[in-house]
């Protein structure tokens, strides 16, 4: 059996795992594993090794892992878009930007006010093609994660970039390091986690206007263990969160009812496969993957 690879701490989690469910190992070697994004068409799985500069890929069909990009800008955070296209935050650019159908890489954003971005860290893109993303320093802050540089910003902010005139703006400066961000599966409510100098760790959640701005940012769930990164949700609204001792599941309420536990520390995780009912979780190391009764949110 496999209950040691899940702890259901309330009964609402009870529905969202199989008893005869496990965590699957399907890559190691990276030095810190982030990122991940499905690809439904390619069957695949694209995530960012990100002190080795470069990004993977894991077929589905196959079980092979290739490098996908190599140099990747010390890319972090990855999505895709609603036209099937690639979006990264590129640590060593300080920017983000969009792989396009052919190959070719157009740069979404790469400064405001004029001044280069701090180290943009996680991106969403938004059902009207506006696309969302956190920029705290962790890419300028040494030569691990980036290139050692000035902060030229005057904070750590939560960025929208226009669907149309591609203009950037601040849509949250009151952030210590937004990192993880995600839309509910309606889109009225951005949810953003904090990895900065605050206790306990957290993810906070914002209302989100037609006009595309944030309001709120009440607090929502606390980290017991380690703290939060990037998350997904699922088609029911419950957040699926990494953490230190692996995936968190929050429900509607910001309680903890059960985990997905992981031998290492997880960073990001995304819904894939062809039910979208695979959890595929960016370990340390490592890159895992868990069948679920639960599908993820249509997000293209």
């Amino acid at each position: 059996m496999a209950a040691s690879d899940f702890e259901i701490l309330d009964e609402r989690f009870g529905s969202c795992v199989k008893g005869s469910a496990r965590v699957e190992k399907l890559f190691e070697g990276c030095r810190w594993a982030e990122g991940p994004a499905w690809f439904p068409m390619m069957r695949s799985v694209v995530w960012s090794d990100i002190p080795n500069d470069r990004m993977m890929r894991w077929d589905e069909t196959s079980g092979v892992t290739g490098v996908f990009r190599h140099p990747a800008g010390y890319t972090n955070g990855n999505t895709v878009d609603r036209e099937g296209r690639l979006v990264s935050c590129e640590h060593g650019n300080r920017r983000v930007t969009r792989t396009e159908h052919d190959g070719s890489i157009t740069v979404v954003a790469d400064k405001h006010d004029g001044k280069p971005l701090n180290s943009p860290n996680d991106v969403v893109v938004k059902s009207d093609g506006s696309i969302w993303f956190t920029d705290p320093p962790y890419g300028i802050d040494s030569d691990y994660e980036g290139h050692k540089g000035e902060v030229e910003q005057s904070g750590n902010f939560v960025y929208r970039v226009d669907p149309v005139t591609g203009g950037i703006r601040v849509v949250a400066d009151d952030f210590d390091r937004p990192n993880g961000l995600a839309f509910t599966p309606d889109e009225t409510r951005l949810v953003i986690s904090d990895t900065g100098n605050v206790n306990p760790k957290h993810i906070r959640i914002c209302d989100v206007s037609d006009a595309g701005t944030l309001s709120g940012g009440e607090l929502f769930a606390e980290c017991t263990v380690g703290g939060f990164d990037g998350f997904r949700f699922d088609d029911a609204g419950r957040i699926w969160s990494s953490a230190g001792d692996g995936v968190h599941c929050i429900d509607h309420d910001g309680a903890l009812i059960g985990k997905i536990l992981v031998p290492e520390g997880v960073a990001n995780v995304v819904f894939g496969g062809a039910k979208r009912n695979r959890l595929f979780i960016c370990g340390t190391t490592s890159l895992y993957s868990m069948m679920l009764p639960v599908q993820g949110a249509k997000t293209f």
